[in-house]
């Protein structure tokens, strides 16, 4: 199999994030396929490879560029990225979605939730499509521990609502933790925790694009916590309301706070191992061969100048098919 080049613009504090770390685990599953490695395209790291400095290497030997594929993931970055890497193999890791770009069939996508595979099989209907959900490590897991927190919320993504007005109001319910730094130790706060609250959808409304995946949730699922929360985006992959989690900011804050009271209450029923075994490494890893091979096979296709004839969506050509099809029912009907 070719070689993978993970880029990334940095891996430091300044992008910090949780598109980084799952970036960072793909690519550490990836490595159990195939050789693969971080490259950095913003800032010189140490021990890090330089994009410049590779496409230097590459362009001395045709034999290793053919060899290579970038994987693109950093969504405000891809288009230019894209430009900057024509002629050579890329794939795009699409995690949220409603950038607005678009790429063309050579560059085969891999989306983190059906959400995301479904928006890039509308909008690049030509290119070769595949899931591959991220990763929730075994480190996330049920302790079976006393739990001390009664509600815990993360600020980062929380809507205006969740922190101004529900949580104010959960505070006589019981010990209401609002996190707002980065924690060394998730799982063991999960752990701590009996209510999870999360609520993206404004934050996301607010960056015009999806939440791509929403991993604390799933996270804090498997540490057995009880999950409320938004069902924008990625989330509604997985997050069932009624079933294996609720809806947050339900009608009214009063009544959130009831349902969230009676859930405190409320033993946490046993989470369905089904949920979660997709998202552990080895099915993951079990997925990925599966891609790689067939995302390597293209690109042997593609070699020798085979370019696609499939005609794009253009809105030209899609204004043609409508004129099209509305003069043939006119003709129909006529005739």
């Amino acid at each position: 199999m070719r070689t993978l080049y993970f880029l990334l613009p940095g891996t430091r504090e300044r992008y910090a994030c949780g598109g980084l770390w799952a970036e960072l685990k793909a690519f550490q599953l990836a490595q159990q396929v195939t050789t693969a490695a971080v490259v950095t395209y913003q800032q010189r790291e140490p021990d890090t490879l330089f994009l410049p400095d590779l496409l230097q290497t590459l362009a001395r030997s045709p034999d290793d560029r053919d060899r290579s594929i970038f994987v693109l993931s950093w969504g405000f970055h891809v288009p230019q990225l894209a430009q900057r890497l024509r002629g050579y193999h890329c794939l795009y890791h699409a995690h949220s979605a409603g950038y607005g770009f678009r790429l063309p069939p050579s560059v085969p996508i891999i989306s983190v939730s059906r959400n995301t595979l479904g928006y890039w099989g509308q909008r690049s209907p030509h290119a070769l499509l595949y899931y591959l959900p991220n990763e929730i490590s075994p480190d996330f897991c049920d302790r079976q521990q006393p739990r001390d927190l009664d509600v815990l919320v993360q600020a980062r993504k929380s809507s205006t609502y969740l922190l101004q007005q529900l949580v104010p109001a959960l505070e006589s319910q019981g010990r209401v933790e609002v996190v707002r730094s980065y924690v060394e130790d998730l799982p063991a706060l999960f752990n701590r925790a009996k209510v999870y609250l999360y609520d993206s959808a404004e934050y996301w409304a607010m960056q015009r694009v999806t939440e791509g995946f929403g991993l604390q949730p799933l996270e804090a699922l498997a540490c057995g916590c009880q999950v409320f929360s938004s069902v924008n985006g990625g989330l509604s992959d997985y997050l069932d309301p009624g079933f294996n989690s609720q809806k947050i900011a339900g009608y009214a804050t009063g009544f959130d706070v009831a349902r969230i009271g009676a859930a405190l209450r409320s033993p946490q029923p046993p989470l369905d191992p089904a949920l979660l075994a997709p998202h552990r490494p080895a099915a993951i890893v079990q997925r990925l061969r599966v891609i790689l091979r067939e995302v390597n096979q293209f690109f042997d296709y593609c070699q020798g100048d085979r370019s696609s004839d499939l005609p794009p969506w253009s809105r030209r050509r899609l204004a043609l098919l409508w004129c099209q099809q509305k003069a043939q029912k006119l003709r129909d009907r006529l005739f």
